[in-house]
């Protein structure tokens, strides 16, 4: 998540002070994305560098902050521009299934079926908090059911991968270790 762009879309409807952005931005996304409020009031302190924000006078204790021109531009251009799809991101799951293929000891199928089971748990967590949310709760449905399809693709990679590792050679027995015939790079 942005939370620098997130902070310029609340700012768009007008000036707030830091918590009221932190409670909004949690509202906005159904309270499922717990956020630091020292990370609003530094990524607040950034947008107000960059020129995105500025202060507003609103009186009493609490600094508001309003957008600039520049931040409405920025939020503009963001909001209108895809993300970057050309190359994969650095996914710790797949990361995690790639080297376990070969760490000694280590049966690649149990690394996949402990995140399956785990991706199962949680679908079955956000299909309950769907069951019970507010139906007018937009927000909520809306962040349920992207986790929902993000965590049905995980399932789907599983399996896929599951596929393509039962249907690979049978491994070669590990070299052991100081055994120069399978080590040819060993100088006698």
């Amino acid at each position: 998540m942005s939370v620098r762009h997130a902070l310029l879309a609340l700012l768009s409807q007008g000036p707030a002070y830091a918590t009221r952005l932190r409670l909004d931005l949690q509202q906005r996304t159904g309270e499922l994305w717990e956020l630091n409020i020292g990370q609003v009031y530094t990524t607040l302190q950034r947008l107000e560098r960059d020129g995105l924000v500025r202060e507003d006078e609103q009186g009493g204790d609490a600094r508001y902050f309003a957008l600039t021109a520049t931040g409405r531009d920025e939020l503009d251009r963001w909001l209108r521009t895809p993300p970057p799809l050309d190359t994969p991101p650095r996914d710790e799951l797949v990361i995690k299934v790639l080297v376990a293929v070969d760490v000694p000891g280590v049966d690649v199928a149990d690394v996949v079926l402990a995140h399956r089971q785990q991706v199962v748990e949680a679908m079955q967590a956000f299909t309950r908090i769907k069951a019970s949310a507010d139906s007018e709760d937009v927000a909520l449905a809306i962040m349920v059911d992207a986790e929902l399809f993000r965590l049905e693709g995980i399932l789907r990679w599983l399996a896929a991968a599951e596929v393509r590792l039962q249907a690979r050679p049978p491994a070669l027995a590990p070299a052991i270790a100081g055994d120069s015939a399978h080590h040819p790079e060993v100088v006698r």
